[in-house]
């Protein structure tokens, strides 16, 4: 069940419900998966993986697996030209090609269990798995660093010897080397004020420390790659992926050939969360193809997916805020270390970025560090590094409130960040709504309904977002003469953007949705598209959708200056009628009339913005602790989003019960267990404890709808911030239910148990 409050709203499509176009094919099974793909003559790859956490590779020998019948081609980092060169330069880490290409296909050393090292294709997964058996790999077993506390060490084993810890104070700048070599792979920090004398000042100061565990995205589908580099040197890649256009640009520099020369095309996916925007497969299938002249596939397993692609950071920090007798905070700092494991580039600066966004804070200081380990490349997960940043905050604000006998959320308005205000990496805060959230969960019959009964506790969060964006977006629209569009874009539809693009177009051309056809295309069929992430599709690419569309508008007005023999200024338009005096065509009519009156229609745009500015989500959760067992029932739930304005409230309602389950899930039960080696023991969907619908009540969400200026529908994304307030609301739950506070994620029986002294 969801709630809207939102202002009256002009719109005549968005808002509505319409059915998403790709619906039948997906529940029909008619849709095509990165495993469905099969071509004529297709070999079936398999990849060998690192049995050692740490270790250099003193040889690979693959000529028994070469020599077995039915083997066709054999690739190790070799086959990689990028390789061939000097090593990588850390101080660049964001889509770093050789980093990449070495997290791909291990050249020198092996830095976690499951590291691909070789891969073969044969003619069927069996001869496959028979030849990976006859590889002969002679290493040099290292020691390891699989935990925060051990690679941050003093004289801790160092994975990179080049690599030296990079200082930045903006997330994305390239920062200033500080020289000495470490672990830790970058610092960031953001300051504003006098923390010591804000410290002064404060009647209160509460300090904790917190640990979270490294987390799994969830998606269902496992990674799918297959390619098909033909005779004339042309390289066509079908995959699962978030990013078509991000695909083409590495595998064509990993293998040192033009972007031109290479196609990529996009299969359904079935789920990402940021852990897909990064393939691990599509250099390799490419290898084997050329190597083999025959197209190759390779689908890793669920194994393979847990131990040879990122999770999401664990994380440790430190955190401690200073208030007032009346609340008022003085100061704040929080220090954050978060695992990036095996290569530079965790989400620490998104975290850093955001841990105390909800609040106006005069004199702060946060510390984030970047740490690699003996750990697969961490990769993002929704809302990257602020979840895990937003549970230490707002543990802290929850326990501040405790302590002064103050309301929590009176004591998060009475420091509410508004419009004006400095966000904490700098920039002023825009139109968002924070204050809006915060007063309707205030507000909410969940939040005044009496919570009663022994062992029983509620808990409040709320999570600020700093929204991706600005990697640009293209869009083509194609008007049919029976009055239909065809919308053609780049942006990989993980969650209905098909449908939320073409109901942006819809409003803007005044038909209806169902009679826009949007469609995902490869690379060669649009302009360049920045990756699915950062939930920016509907605002970026929508941006696109829009701009081509006014100019549809333009040239059919045009048009129908021509017939009318009117001043194209004479024109007007208004809900999908072009008029002329008394004279008037629907857009239906006037599409039929292009081809008498200069030819076909189509328009294309492409579009940039700065990003699309902050989102905040809330929640309030209602749990029971049985104090003999540490079992967790949740009792209610109700979440909060600021979606701007709601494209598609069926959707939203969607995204936020998704990521709200996700956030529950890292809070209650999720993580990776790693042995003293390095070992994942819980490499399943057995052993990973997801939540599942006999765990969770339903889910209630509200729908605020702040408008975003910087869109014309005032569209925010709403797939990131909801995952971010469940960590800390359910401990805070937790919290007042037992009386102790809880700082450890996940919160496992044994794990309360263990906080509660029982074991």
């Amino acid at each position: 069940m969801s709630t809207s409050i939102q202002k009256d709203k002009p719109y005549r499509i968005i808002g509505t419900t319409p059915i998403r176009h790709d619906g039948y094919e997906k529940v029909t099974g008619k849709a095509k998966y990165g495993a469905d793909i099969d071509l004529p003559g297709m070999l079936y790859g398999k990849i060998l993986r690192s049995p050692h956490a740490h270790a250099k590779i003193l040889s690979i020998n693959t000529k028994k697996a070469e020599a077995i019948p039915g083997v066709k081609s054999v690739a190790t980092a070799n086959d990689f030209p990028l390789l061939t060169n000097a090593g990588i330069d850390f101080s660049q880490v964001q889509r770093n090609p050789r980093m990449i290409a070495e997290n791909t296909l291990a050249k020198n050393k092996v830095l976690y269990i499951g590291h691909a090292i070789a891969a073969v294709a044969a003619n069927n997964p069996a001869i496959a798995e028979e030849a990976l058996k006859a590889i002969e790999v002679e290493y040099e077993i290292l020691p390891a660093v699989v935990s925060l506390k051990e690679a941050m060490a003093e004289n801790a084993p160092l994975l990179h010897e080049n690599l030296t810890t990079v200082f930045r104070e903006d997330r994305f700048s390239a920062g200033e080397d500080t020289g000495k070599n470490s672990n830790i792979a970058g610092h960031i920090q953001f300051q504003r004020g006098d923390i010591e004398q804000g410290f002064k000042e404060a009647d209160l100061i509460i300090e904790r420390e917190f640990n979270t565990e490294t987390v799994h995205q969830g998606y269902i589908e496992p990674f799918a790659a297959t390619a098909d580099w033909n005779n004339e040197g042309r390289l066509t890649i079908w995959t699962c992926t978030q990013g078509s256009f991000n695909v083409r640009s590495i595998t064509a520099n990993i293998l040192d050939i033009p972007e031109s020369t290479v196609k990529v095309i996009p299969t359904e996916i079935g789920g990402g969360f940021g852990g897909k925007g990064v393939g691990y497969l599509e250099p390799v299938v490419a290898i084997l193809s050329k190597k083999s002249g025959l197209p190759v596939k390779i689908i890793m397993s669920r194994k393979e997916v847990f131990e040879g692609t990122g999770p999401t950071s664990a994380t440790y920090s430190k955190c401690k805020i200073g208030v007032t007798s009346k609340g008022l905070i003085t100061a704040g700092y929080h220090y954050m270390a978060y695992e990036a494991g095996a290569f530079p580039g965790s989400p620490v600066g998104g975290g850093a970025m955001t841990s105390f966004g909800p609040y106006k804070i005069e004199n702060f200081l946060v510390d984030g560090y970047d740490v690699v380990c003996n750990k697969q490349k961490v990769q993002a997960y929704r809302a990257p590094g602020q979840p895990t940043a937003a549970f230490a905050v707002e543990c802290i604000i929850d326990e501040i409130a405790e302590k002064l006998n103050i309301d929590p959320l009176d004591l998060r308005l009475l420091n509410v960040a508004r419009k004006g205000d400095r966000m904490p990496s700098g920039p002023v805060l825009p139109e968002v709504g924070t204050e809006e959230i915060e007063k309707a969960m205030k507000n909410h019959p969940h939040y005044n309904t009496p919570l009663e009964g022994p062992n029983r506790g509620r808990g409040i969060a709320v999570g600020f977002r700093s929204q991706a964006g600005g990697t640009g977006s293209s869009a083509t629209l194609n008007v049919n003469s029976n009055g239909t569009v065809n919308l053609i874009t780049g942006s990989i539809d993980l969650s209905g953007t098909r449908l939320s693009l073409a109901m942006q177009a819809a409003e803007i051309l005044g038909i209806n949705a169902e009679d826009i056809n949007p469609s995902v295309v490869d690379t060669d069929s649009v302009g360049w598209t920045g990756g699915t992430g950062g939930s920016r599709i509907t605002f970026d690419t929508g941006l696109a959708v829009i701009s081509a569309s006014c100019e549809i508008i333009k040239q059919m007005s045009q048009r129908a200056a021509i017939l009318w023999e009117a001043k194209l200024e004479d024109i007007k338009f208004e809900n999908g009628v072009f008029s002329f005096g008394n004279d008037s065509y629907t857009f239906k009519e006037l599409s039929g009339k292009l081809m008498a009156t200069g030819g076909p229609i189509t328009c294309s745009a492409s579009d940039t913005q700065g990003g699309l500015g902050p989102i905040v989500a809330g929640n309030i959760i209602d749990v029971e602790v049985d104090p003999e067992t540490g079992k967790v029932d949740i009792l209610r739930c109700t979440a909060f989003i600021d979606a701007g304005t709601a494209m598609q409230p069926a959707y939203v309602d969607g995204q936020v019960q998704g990521a709200t389950v996700q956030g529950i899930g890292w809070a209650l039960n999720e993580e990776f267990f790693y042995t003293s080696d390095g070992t994942i023991a819980n490499s399943t969907l057995l052993d990973y404890r997801m939540p599942t619908t006999l765990d969770l009540p339903m889910i209630d969400s509200v729908i605020v709808e702040v408008p975003n200026p910087r869109h014309p529908f005032g569209v925010r994304g709403v797939g990131e911030a909801p995952i971010i307030p469940p960590l800390a609301a359910i401990a805070n739950a937790i919290s007042n239910a037992t009386n102790v506070r809880m700082t450890n994620l996940p919160l496992t029986p044994s794990s309360i148990l263990k906080t509660l002294n029982k074991i």
